[in-house]
């Protein structure tokens, strides 16, 4: 519908709406792969259809795994291998999704087979070398076929020459992922695996997702934790998930530019489904929503928030790691405040779908606002400006996209470039956009 641009329309007055968002694209992934290992059919109800759910429900189709999806009742049916692989040999792709790469990567390491897999050209930008290196590092040959340290590779997995349970490492600076991924693939190997998370980085929401769904579906991690080492998990191995019938949470990552839309107009706004014992790491933001004065409500609908009447918010002072997602969204917050705000701790954030540090600094600055890195270069400070309409560009970046639609709600002139971009996670943002804020 909006395939070169869309123009956001400001808005004065929002009467209070509810909004329905798709599932989430962190549990639909991990499900997807759970449900792929399981020892029957498993029903994934709720599931997202987007370009990174889709890429990954392809690639297991082109390794023999049976899928049968209907976008109309968001439902999937797996049927699962029960830890064996149907093909020994395959060419699959991640496309342009990096959970998709990751947890691909992991599986075929784990099997018995030869695999390349391939992914889009931003893909294969984006780092590999830490899921690679833990991997040879236990003897299994993952060869870039192109960059060292990147996408495509041809893998030639190990499961038959790992009788005993490796012990390995990986570092988790630039993404989580790739222990989540050990930790989905590892229950492949006869004896299972043991891996521990390096680096400085120390944020865990998306593998305390990993943690609780493996649970789920019937393979408890055993974690473990000291000063010197970190924290470890035990994977079993020799055993199959558990089939089940399984619904995935609304996504918080995109409910949550509908919430910052209430603190910065004054409205209030219920995200069907959306609940406080929700797993996602994005549920935090809305503490912070919290300390912008909104208030924060658990309705029979789903969680409402009601941004400040008066429409004036204080900058903050906030750490984001571990809801790193939001980082733009607390940016173009941060833009209507009555004071500078400092959002810390998002250094990884570069080596996600662009260099989102910088991306966000360049259309601060597009559109008058002021932002800069912090001193230590981990983190964002930005002062309130003056500011003006501009063309925002997205770098093929559904958040940039959708945060930086936000601005347009409060400052005339605001157009995005290339919104196809949010088809990554959220296909109908804009249509959804479109419906809550356009005056009639």
């Amino acid at each position: 519908m909006f395939s070169d641009s869309y123009r956001v329309t400001p808005v004065k007055h929002v009467p209070p709406f509810t909004v329905s968002v798709p599932g989430s694209k962190s549990i639909t992934n991990r499900a997807l792969l759970l449900a792929a290992l399981s020892d029957g059919e498993c029903v994934l109800d709720n599931a997202l259809f987007s370009s990174d759910s889709r890429a990954l429900l392809t690639a297991l189709e082109n390794l023999g795994i049976s899928c049968q999806a209907d976008e109309e009742k968001q439902r999937i049916r797996v049927t699962g291998c029960g830890g064996s692989l149907p093909k020994t040999s395959a060419t699959v792709t991640a496309g342009n999704a990096g959970t998709a790469a990751r947890f691909l990567t992991a599986l075929l390491a784990f099997c018995d087979g030869t695999y390349t897999l391939d992914a889009s050209e931003q893909m294969k930008k984006r780092p590999m070398a830490p899921l690679i290196n833990a991997l040879a590092s236990i003897g299994i040959s993952v060869t870039s076929l192109e960059e060292a340290g990147h996408l495509p590779l041809l893998i030639k997995g190990g499961q038959k020459q790992l009788t005993t349970a490796p012990a390995l490492s990986v570092s988790i600076d630039q993404s989580s992922q790739f222990l989540s991924a050990l930790m989905m693939a590892g229950v492949l190997l006869p004896e299972g695996i043991t891996v521990t998370a390096t680096g400085s980085r120390t944020a865990m929401s998306y593998v305390h997702i990993t943690e609780r769904m493996m649970t789920e579906f019937g393979i408890t991690p055993l974690p473990s934790s000291s000063e010197e080492t970190g924290t470890t998990y035990r994977i079993p191995g020799g055993t199959p998930y558990r089939h089940r019938n399984y619904i995935i949470e609304p996504d918080l990552s995109g409910a949550c530019y509908f919430y910052a839309a209430a603190a910065l107009l004054g409205t209030s706004v219920t995200v069907s489904g959306v609940r406080k014992n929700s797993m996602q790491g994005d549920l935090r933001f809305l503490s912070v929503l919290e300390q912008l004065g909104c208030t924060v409500a658990d309705t029979p609908d789903g969680i409402c928030v009601t941004g400040p009447a008066n429409g004036h918010y204080p900058g903050l002072d906030v750490t984001m790691s571990n809801f790193s997602d939001q980082t733009m969204t607390m940016a173009v917050l941060a833009l209507f405040a009555d004071s500078p705000t400092h959002i810390r701790g998002v250094a990884h954030i570069r080596a996600q779908e662009c260099d989102r540090m910088a991306a966000t600094i360049a259309e601060i600055t597009r559109l008058g606002g002021r932002a800069e890195e912090d001193e230590d270069g981990t983190g964002i400070i930005i002062t309130p400006a003056p500011l003006h309409g501009a063309c925002i560009e997205t770098y093929q970046d559904h958040r940039m996209a959708m945060a930086f639609s936000l601005v347009g709600l409060r400052v005339e002139g605001v157009v995005i470039n290339h919104p196809e971009c949010c088809k990554k996670t959220f296909e109908n943002y804009f249509e959804l956009f479109t419906g809550c804020f356009l005056q009639p």
